[in-house]
């Protein structure tokens, strides 16, 4: 008698991608004459400083393999702009380059877990970049939502379960965070991660866009159980070229560092030369913070001309707006009340903008909108939509 076959064990199966769910609010808008105004993703638009631009081609480092924990040089310069920007000095060996801070927070727990295999939970802000839970699933480890405070948008630390926190591999905070523009306390969350022997990773790639307030690092708070990231993507306009540090407890540096050599992670020589160079320079963010105050100013007044609530953010270059509670509860995919609008977004302005509930089930009745366009193409949107 043959014997059937067992099916294998189901594994991991790679959820779609959150931005490839608005192709179809994508098609509506690119239909418009003048074509699509792309406000869905931080990527930015505007130029990076020429002189970074030549600095990357004239390097010389393309032969040779770069250091993986990132050269003297550029690792110097880093330390230099935390010194500058937020008066805290880090030791050399507590800093070290990343790939872009992307393949840093999606990696990360995968290397945690292997320092303490008798933790599996990464905990991370309920409304929050979808990778800090992405990461600790392809780590196979537990992605545990922590509740944000209504209004503040500041964690709820007093919220975690005991359980959970015993078996936290870390915490990740992000100020300014990414939907809200929400600004972390961050003395807070240093204060509760020692007290429970968790690693607090602060993402801060948005820190020098903020609003209110002077831009704040998690490393003011010391360097013990906590790691600051840090990126050019954002404040550079260098998303392009993956490169980002990050800095903090010398022994979790060391670890990681380490670990990050073994797996051939490095940033390519010239990228790192073009790093040092930009690290260097404050006036482009200067120039930089203008343009996205000036987005922001003007997008939330025509957001708000729509009925939706726009608030100018405490941080970031998103507007996260609140959609009328008397919309429809469902847009063309039956998702609810932040797709009914991407979609009407879309198909009235020509314009594409992010669902909140990508960023966690409680962000359903917002949209982000990144201010990411020039100002001409915002005001296009502006008159499509009538509130020009």
């Amino acid at each position: 008698m043959r014997e059937t076959a067992k099916a294998p064990p189901a594994g991991f199966v790679p959820p779609p991608y959150p931005y490839e769910r608005l192709a179809g609010a994508r098609s509506l808008a690119a239909a418009h004459e003048g074509g699509l105004v792309d406000l869905s993703v931080g990527t930015p638009g505007d130029p990076p400083p020429p002189e970074v631009v030549e600095a990357l081609a004239s390097s010389g480092a393309e032969r040779g393999y770069p250091p993986s924990v990132g050269s003297p040089a550029l690792r110097e310069a880093a330390r230099a702009w935390l010194r500058r920007r937020f008066a805290v000095e880090v030791p050399d060996e507590a800093v070290a380059a990343c790939v872009g801070t992307k393949e840093f927070v999606a990696s990360v727990a995968q290397w945690l877990r292997l320092r303490r295999p008798d933790r599996d939970t990464v905990l991370y802000p309920e409304l929050s970049y979808p990778t800090y839970a992405m990461g600790a699933r392809l780590a196979g480890c537990r992605a545990v939502p922590v509740l944000v405070q209504s209004g503040s948008g500041v964690l709820d630390l007093a919220s975690v379960d005991p359980g959970d926190a015993e078996r936290a591999l870390a915490l990740w905070v992000n100020s300014p965070a990414n939907p809200t523009g929400a600004l972390e306390d961050l003395a807070a969350a240093a204060a509760w991660g020692r007290d429970h022997g968790v690693p607090v990773l602060s993402d801060e790639c948005y820190v020098d866009f903020t609003w209110r307030g002077r831009p704040r690092t998690i490393l003011e708070e010391g360097l013990e159980g906590v790691l600051a990231l840090h990126t050019l993507s954002k404040r550079s306009n260098l998303a392009g070229l993956r490169v980002g540090f990050y800095a903090g407890d010398p022994d979790l540096v060391g670890y990681l560092s380490e670990v990050r050599k073994h797996a051939g992670l490095m940033v390519p020589g010239p990228v790192q030369a073009a790093a040092v160079v930009a690290l260097g320079d404050d006036r482009h963010v200067d120039l930089q913070r203008r343009r996205y105050a000036q987005r922001l100013e003007r997008f939330s007044s025509v957001l708000e001309g729509l009925g939706l609530e726009a608030g100018f953010p405490a941080g970031g270059f998103y507007l996260w707006a609140a959609v009328p509670a008397r919309e429809p509860a469902t847009g063309d995919d039956g998702c609810g009340p932040a797709w009914a609008w991407t979609d009407r977004l879309a198909r009235q302005g020509g314009v594409l903008v992010s669902p909140g509930d990508l960023y966690g089930p409680s962000g359903s009745s917002h949209v982000r909108v990144a201010m990411v366009a020039p100002m001409d193409r915002l005001d296009l949107v502006a008159r499509r939509l009538g509130v020009a």
